[in-house]
């Protein structure tokens, strides 16, 4: 019953979102000889790695309106079976417009947030969801899982290893989420139509989580996309170094969410968006200094100062931005979930396509600001620009209404 919970459901349908999100992120690394066996310049690096992400995105709404009429349980049987088959064929690839056909329909595994959310959420109580869905959201850990497997694969049988090996696990989590799931909860009486699911979408409230998403989210996706390129370029790491650093920010921005999604039901999720919001300015200021020096002419002649972040200082700012990420990722959901009990799915695909689709302009808009000014923190400083905005916005709809971490409205 969905007010006792059930916790097998949630475990399973976690590690499927594990694995989806895992594949979903794999261009990320294997794109790095990609690139250099295709000779491809940072603005195509950028579209080749981005390329699934579009798919992941535009199909999270379909599939979150799929999920409110045939159930999330056979949605994701279904998405985990059909994905497998672009995900080998990735392996035969041999130029750029192969990889983007297949990227975009591998891509698809993007949307397995939007089935997984409305279905979880469906097993537990309201004051429980908050918690339930950072659980299943901690499957974004699939882009650090990603970091550590496609390299040795790539160190031990090359590039084309990696699809395989990812293919066959898309077809044994189906196996496994097949045995251990359920069928969705409290689906008695007609499906409700198309036209009525989409009416919810008229709700500003809806826009405003999706404002909110695309920053957290898609900012979460397009760094952990770019980061192992960046310790390669900026600190002259080797494939394998550059993914396992990398995953500092990729794997708590995965482990953290059901963190995210306590603070949440414990403070609400405005408190957290709030404080989360922050926490990535400050940590996006300092990451967007670019490596200087400085030249004082003193009474004594000149004098040379170099600044720059240290890799470990680097390392540790992106672990504390993969942690602010994460709690607005769980958030955000706890929004949905409270103000949108009856209509998840639809909210959760609009809401998740819009992350997702900030999540495929970025590395494009990384590329291109990469090529027009040759500084690699330039990505950092489009982040900071980002976020400084979404402050002020929040500030003006929400803050000045409503108590912040427990603050006693005067």
């Amino acid at each position: 019953m969905p007010g006792t919970g059930n916790l097998p459901v949630l475990f399973v349908t976690t590690f499927a979102f594990t694995i989806c999100f895992a594949v979903w992120m794999m261009f990320g690394v294997v794109g790095i000889p990609i690139q250099t066996q295709l000779g491809l310049g940072s603005a195509e690096f950028g579209l080749l790695t981005a390329t699934p992400v579009l798919t992941g995105a535009l199909f999270r709404l379909p599939l979150g309106l799929w999920t409110d009429r045939f159930g999330g349980h056979r949605v994701m049987m279904i998405l985990l079976i059909v994905c497998a088959i672009p995900v080998w064929f990735a392996a035969t690839a041999t130029a750029l417009w192969q990889f983007l056909l297949l990227g975009l329909a591998l891509g698809i595994l993007g949307a397995s947030f939007s089935v997984g959310t409305p279905y979880v959420a469906r097993f537990f109580p309201a004051e429980k969801r908050g918690f339930a869905m950072g659980f299943f959201g901690a499957g974004t850990v699939g882009a650090a899982l990603n970091m550590f497997v496609a390299p040795s694969l790539i160190n031990a049988f090359g590039w084309e290893m990696v699809p395989r090996v990812y293919a066959i696990a898309l077809l044994a989590t189906a196996v496994l989420f097949w045995v251990f799931a359920a069928p969705d909860p409290g689906r008695e009486g007609p499906a409700p139509s198309i036209a009525k699911q989409l009416a919810v979408l008229r709700d500003p409230r809806v826009w405003k989580y999706c404002q909110y998403y695309s920053i957290v989210f898609g900012g979460f996706t397009a760094l952990s996309i770019w980061m192992p390129k960046y310790y390669t370029t900026e600190y002259g790491f080797g494939i394998t170094q550059a993914a396992l650093l990398a995953a500092a920010f990729a794997l708590p921005g995965g482990a953290f969410r059901a963190l995210g999604g306590w603070l949440s039901d414990r403070f609400g999720a405005h408190a957290v968006t709030w404080w989360v919001l922050w926490i990535s300015w400050i940590c996006l200021f300092l990451l967007s200094y670019p490596q200087t020096e400085l030249v004082v002419h003193t009474l004594e002649g000149s004098r040379r100062f170099t600044l720059a972040l240290p890799v470990w200082l680097f390392t540790a700012l992106l672990f504390v931005l993969g942690i602010a990420f994460a709690c607005g990722m769980a958030s955000t959901f706890k929004y949905i979930g409270d103000e949108f009990p009856d209509d998840m799915g639809a909210v959760s695909g609009i809401v998740g396509m819009t992350g997702g689709l900030g999540g495929f302009l970025l590395p494009i808009m990384f590329g291109v600001l990469l090529d027009w000014l040759s500084i690699n923190s330039s990505i950092f400083m489009l982040m900071y620009g980002v976020v400084a905005v979404s402050l002020m916005l929040n500030y003006i709809t929400e803050v000045r209404r409503a108590p912040v971490m427990g603050e006693e409205r005067e």
